[in-house]
């Protein structure tokens, strides 16, 4: 039995959150290889190698937990990773759209609600979870959460109106229109990976049996990223084929040994940081208690909070005007304020549970 700690869960979150929205900056070193070639070479590491190798090391007879997966949990979780899959690949095709900050923004906030909802309508809890002792504070904090997401947004549209203005900086950083469309698929497809993840506990639940202890989410985070690799290597195994680009993944005559060395560890860097924001938001959901509800709409907001931190250090909001950076720090700071009363209440529920 893990004994619930909503402070130290949600710090847990905030390592994952960090760990999401830097995992594409490697990205920005790569040199002679295709947008398609690195997204192959980060989706094996993220939705397949590292999955294996940290289940394999947290995990006692990995494989026979996966063989003892009820087919009826088994095949859904994988099938809505696949659909899943489909988010992941706009997410990657917006951030060249519209850049980091404004596609995590629309993108997760829409997820973040859609991801909590969902679950909790199947489950038919919505309504207990919220009526219980601290699920109003943590209501509220979710609440507070959601603006804090739609300041961020504003704040987005503002830099993009500001920079409109100028033509050879909207040319080269803003396509609005194709990156709103590409962030609605992408933020609506990542709830789909919530309720994947959701459908797969069974599977962490025998893992636990098997001695996983803390680390049981990696069981069914297995399940749940194979399907979203499959529909990322055959998408991206097409448009590379297509485009020509996919020789580059199997011979360094065009880039040289040292380029394609660095090109190959810095996708597999993304696709290891990626993986590690759910490693992480495994680790803190089983901390959160009675409200682990709450820690998908938590660990989305996480994510936001610091994607626009790392916009920030990436200099992308340094030709904005005063009033829109005004209004980002008011946004950033609401979500900290969300954060802290999320955890709060989920500390409150747990000490009505007598639970200390």
């Amino acid at each position: 039995m893990i004994t619930p700690n909503p402070v130290f869960g949600t710090g847990l979150h905030a390592i994952g959150g960090i760990s999401a929205a830097s995992c594409y900056m490697p990205f920005e070193k790569v040199k002679q290889w295709s947008w398609g070639i690195f997204w192959i070479v980060q989706s094996l590491f993220a939705w397949l190698i590292m999955p294996l190798i940290i289940g394999y090391l947290t995990i006692p007879d990995l494989f026979t937990v996966l063989s003892k997966a009820p087919a009826s949990v088994f095949w859904p979780a994988l099938l809505l990773g696949a659909v899943y899959g489909f988010g992941g690949l706009s997410f990657g095709y917006a951030i060249r759209s519209i850049g980091y900050s404004l596609t995590y923004t629309i993108s997760i906030g829409i997820s973040a609600v859609l991801g909590t909802i969902i679950p909790l309508i199947l489950k038919g809890q919505l309504i207990e979870q919220f009526t219980k002792v601290g699920g109003g504070i943590v209501l509220f904090g979710m609440i507070a959460s959601i603006i804090g997401v739609a300041l961020c947004g504003r704040a987005g549209f503002l830099k993009e109106k500001f920079l409109s203005s100028k033509t050879e900086e909207k040319g080269k950083k803003f396509q609005m229109k194709k990156g709103l469309i590409l962030t609605l698929i992408a933020g609506s497809l990542s709830a789909i990976w919530g309720v994947s993840l959701e459908i797969g506990q069974p599977i962490s639940d025998i893992a636990a049996e098997y001695g996983a202890g803390h680390f049981e989410g990696n069981a069914k985070l297995i399940v749940s990223s194979l399907g979203c690799l499959l529909t990322n290597l055959i998408w991206f195994g097409i448009v590379t084929f297509k485009d020509g680009s996919i020789k580059t993944l199997f011979s360094t005559k065009e880039t040289g040994t040292k380029r394609y060395i660095s090109n190959f560890s810095l996708s597999a860097l993304a696709g290891s940081l990626w993986y590690l924001q759910f490693f992480f938001y495994g680790l803190g959901h089983v901390r959160m208690g009675s409200f682990q509800f709450a820690s998908w709409v938590l660990h989305m907001s996480m994510l936001i909070f610091f994607s626009y931190i790392i916009g920030v250090l990436m200099k992308e909001w340094k030709a904005v005007n005063r009033k829109t950076y005004i209004m980002l720090i008011t946004a950033l700071l609401v979500l900290v304020i969300s954060f802290v009363i999320m955890t709060y209440g989920s500390y409150v529920g747990e000490l009505a549970n007598g639970i200390h």
